[in-house]
């Protein structure tokens, strides 16, 4: 005799939906458990029902049949784009989704990381191409383009000092944006990095950029701007450096950096109302808390600020979230009444770079922890990206032929 759940549909029809589903996501269980707020052991759960050990209830199974799988930010169609743009180091698209508000259509992206590829097609209906350095810049699959996207890690330059311009970046990722730039010719582009960028090796990495970038005639803008002056609540200082080509009448664009919106900010703003059952889940243990307590004490008996840091919702706004969060979320941790401290949800995460609701983690928490922290503050981007396409309409950089949409 089958077993009924309780609507009457034989568990193993349950069963071989919730399996067929994760299937189409192209998900594991951990992800799938983790996306669905299932708690600690969300997947050994999952498994359960997969196996028709147990059943969901009918709100759970409703949660997972319903889980998003097309993609909500998929290109706009390209004849009715206001201008193309690539995606390099592209990470989960955050930079892409900045420009892509103005109506800019993609037309090629490069991101290495697999689990960064997984959240990107499951927003974009995409896959990334794969390392972009071994990927030609006279090779036809990086097509002609208005505007290049690139958030690039921060490195040392061997030969910085001898004066070699180009050559000089041969061997890091940077090189690899610069022979780009040469080949394709884009109108303009915009780079993301480090604020430490700046004062990285004397100062020298970021010269021997700025030399390149000149000498491949674009006209080039830096400054520093923080994620808390436009409206998300988070210290995060990035470096931006936008150019636009002099060959196409770059150096008569009236760019100017955004000035800051000054909108006052709250951490509250981005926290989630969680259930008991994910409140546990991201609370910290015993043993983590007075690790963090005993290296805080450490550190003060030092003279030095260094430790976890607290937050609560009335705070202004956070330290900046990184890559590491998943170790231990000691940058940014949560109060909570009668309890441990918590930390960050990864969909809190995803707001606290300004990421919108119905931004798709297909990914486990650690993925997403290391995927938003890598990631950029979305309305920055966008503020400079509306001062750039300004600028490019301003001098006519924009105007383009029906047939090169088309192309």
């Amino acid at each position: 005799m089958r077993t009924k759940c309780p609507r009457g549909v034989p568990m193993e029809s349950i069963s071989e939906k919730i399996k067929e589903k994760r299937n189409r996501l192209n998900m594991t269980q951990k992800e799938l458990s983790d996306a669905l707020g299932m708690g600690k052991n969300g997947d050994r759960t999952l498994r359960r029902w997969e196996l028709g050990e147990s059943q969901p209830s009918p709100m759970e199974l409703k949660l997972i049949l319903k889980y998003p799988e097309n993609p909500r930010y998929s290109n706009p169609p390209l004849e009715n784009s206001q201008f193309t743009t690539i995606d390099l180091f592209a990470g989960i698209g955050g930079i892409r989704l900045g420009f892509q508000k103005y109506g800019g259509h993609t037309l090629f992206s490069s991101e290495w990381d697999k689990f960064s590829q997984k959240t990107y097609r499951a927003n974009f209906g995409e896959m990334p191409h794969g390392d972009i350095t071994k990927i030609d810049e006279k090779d036809e699959t990086i097509p002609k383009h208005d505007i290049l996207l690139a958030g690039f890690p921060c490195q040392p330059f061997s030969q910085a000092g001898l004066k070699k311009g180009f050559e000089d970046t041969r061997g890091t990722l940077f090189y690899h944006i610069a022979r780009i730039l040469a080949e394709k010719r884009p109108k303009a582009f915009l780079l993301e990095n480090v604020k430490q960028l700046r004062g990285h090796n004397r100062g020298k990495t970021l010269e021997i950029i700025k030399n390149v970038l000149f000498e491949l005639d674009y006209c080039v803008h830096i400054d520093v701007l923080r994620a808390a002056d436009f409206g998300v609540p988070q210290n995060r200082e990035r470096i931006f450096i936008v150019g636009f080509d002099n060959r196409q009448g770059g150096a008569f664009a009236p760019f100017e950096f955004p000035a800051p919106l000054k909108t006052p900010t709250r951490v509250g703003d981005i926290l989630e109302d969680l259930d008991e059952v994910k409140r546990e889940k991201y609370t910290i243990s015993d043993r983590l808390y007075e690790g963090h307590l005993r290296r805080k004490e450490m550190h003060r008996k030092k003279g030095n600020g260094f430790g976890f840091s607290l937050f609560n919702e009335e705070s202004e706004y956070t330290n900046t979230i990184s890559a590491r969060y998943y170790k231990d979320g000691s940058e940014i941790l949560i109060e909570q009444k009668d309890r441990n401290p918590r930390k960050l949800t990864p969909r809190e995460c995803a707001r606290l770079q300004g990421f919108p609701d119905d931004f798709i983690i297909p990914v486990s928490d650690s993925q997403a922890y290391r995927q938003f922290g890598n990631s950029v503050a979305v309305p920055v981007i966008e503020a400079v990206a509306g001062k750039m396409l300004e600028a490019m309409e301003a001098c006519n950089m924009l105007a383009r032929s029906k047939e090169s949409v088309l192309i």
